[in-house]
């Protein structure tokens, strides 16, 4: 058995477990956050190298053959988001160092924060249906708990919001997973593929595939199913609404282009209904980002603008466009986590979240206000920067299969998201500080400790969107190996299930 698959689920709950045996030695469990979350950056780095020219890993748990064991299976696209969530952990980590008070951490942040990383990694490397929902389930649990942890009144009505409609995702899911396994008799993904290449009533298989759109729909925050995110997202601390913000929806876009390239063959109205979600999406999401004030509120609308444009990849269905997707998922993470670091930098040095009291900010804080510039541009899809080659190339695929409506409205938005960004920009940084304002007058003072954990993954991540709009071509070479594994999936099927059949 190949080993390698299971260490970015090992390493987290491993290092949870340490946090808890050491839960009266507060450095010490930060020491070993900050470590476990290296470790597996290395691990998700280890198997990016592996698998980056196409080729995959698949671990059979126990040495027992799928479709009867467990499976792990490493693609480029796992690979990918596994590095995306080693290094938003580790930012995240450090980032905590300064910003989480110790009552939290008193009460076991270390340890939910390191179960959510496994079912983040989990459900990225699992092979079958069940151990999915497994896995949502285990990322469900540990981000209730950081969502409510301080039990703060915000907090708890946005903890509540969030459970209730992620529960409801929960049993959409469970009972899919109960009709598809009635259906075939089996939850193996690949062993899935095979089983519905032969169905005979594609009727019943789309009515199936309708209700993982839901359930994936909810966990990712498409349109009309995302009024959870920004009554939630907003109320805990920074660390954790970063790591919200950069990767729990994402999980659930990751599904959805799993289930519909691998599992579910998807027919010219699931693509049309697919393309329509995506549009309502980025409008309602914009729209809602508009209208807002506070900082980190707004922030939280623009999630769900943002995983309009990745949906809209998967509707499109060209090798192209799920390639501009991927790179687009890659792109908003990166700016969407630091936007909500820059943020809470700002909440935490002045308490203030309102836009309309803050002002000066680039006169007294040019370095850090360059650090959120990036990061807004990069999301508002400027060029150099990677948020303007993932619309421009999403823009391409959907010009190239006439689909101008949607395009035409991913344009727009595109335009809206910069008015936001440009909002933020006049009412915190370049308007004068106003006189009644709580901000300090005098320029902030940096301790060392503040400039290496607040600092550090700012420049970190906005450097990150530089590269990755400078280094685009060779980006989006990755994201296309990726797209072809998951529209031409033999290769997957013979990985998981040698000869193409159950042993």
């Amino acid at each position: 058995m190949n080993a390698l698959p299971a260490l970015p689920i090992l390493l987290p709950l491993l290092t949870g477990i340490v946090c808890i045996l050491m839960r009266g030695n507060l450095p010490a469990q930060r020491m070993a956050s900050i470590a476990g979350c290296l470790l597996q950056l290395v691990v998700a780095v280890v198997l990016m190298v592996r698998v980056g020219g196409g080729t995959l890993i698949v671990a059979q748990m126990g040495d027992w053959a799928a479709p009867y064991g467990i499976t792990l299976v490493v693609d480029v696209l796992s690979a990918i988001m596994l590095v995306m969530s080693g290094l938003l952990g580790l930012l995240s980590a450090v980032y905590g160092l300064v910003t989480m008070d110790e009552r939290r951490e008193r009460h076991y942040y270390h340890a939910f924060f390191q179960i959510l990383l496994m079912g983040v990694n989990g459900s990225f490397l699992t092979g079958d249906l069940f151990n999915l929902y497994v896995w949502f389930e285990v990322m469900l649990m540990a981000s209730f708990v950081l969502l409510a942890l301080g039990g703060e009144r915000p907090q708890l009505e946005g903890a509540i919001k969030y459970v209730a409609l992620n529960f409801l995702a929960s049993a959409l899911f469970l009972a899919a997973v109960g009709i598809l396994y009635g259906l075939t008799g089996t939850l193996n993904m690949a062993d899935l593929a095979l089983v519905l290449r032969g169905s005979e009533d594609p009727g019943l298989i789309t009515t199936v595939s309708m209700l993982f759109l839901v359930a994936f729909g909810i966990k990712a925050a498409i349109f009309p199913l995302f009024f959870w995110l920004p009554a939630s997202y907003h109320t805990p601390p920074a660390p954790v609404s970063a790591i919200f913000a950069g990767l729990l929806t994402k999980v659930g876009v990751y599904a959805l282009l799993r289930m519909f390239t691998l599992v579910f063959t998807p027919d010219t109205f699931t693509l049309q209904l697919i393309l329509m979600l995506a549009a309502f999406t980025m409008v309602t999401g914009v729209l809602g980002a508009a209208a807002q004030m506070n900082f980190r509120r707004l922030l939280a609308f623009h999630i769900i603008s943002q995983i309009g444009y990745m949906i809209m990849g998967l509707g499109l269905f060209t090798q192209t466009a799920i390639a501009a997707a991927i790179f687009y998922m890659v792109h908003n993470i990166i700016a969407k986590t630091n936007l909500f670091l820059i943020a809470g930098i700002v909440s935490h040095k002045t308490g203030i979240h309102d836009l309309k009291q803050m002002g000066g900010l680039f006169k007294a804080q040019p370095l850090f206000s360059v650090g959120f510039l990036i990061a807004a541009m990069a999301l508002a899809g400027l060029p150099p920067l990677s948020g303007f080659f993932g619309k421009w190339s999403l823009a391409q695929s959907g010009f190239a299969v006439e689909r101008y409506a949607v395009t035409a409205i991913a344009l727009g938005v595109g335009l809206l998201t910069l008015f936001s960004m440009t909002k933020i920009w006049n009412e915190a940084f370049w308007k004068p500080r106003p006189a009644d304002s709580p901000l300090p007058a005098t320029p902030w003072t940096w301790t060392t400790r503040e400039r290496i954990a607040l600092m550090g993954p700012v420049a970190l991540l906005a450097a990150c969107s530089v590269a990755l709009g400078l280094g685009a071509g060779w980006a989006l070479d990755l994201c296309g190996t990726a797209a072809t594994q998951l529209l031409n999936p033999a290769a997957y099927l013979e990985a998981v299930l040698p000869g193409g059949a159950r042993p």
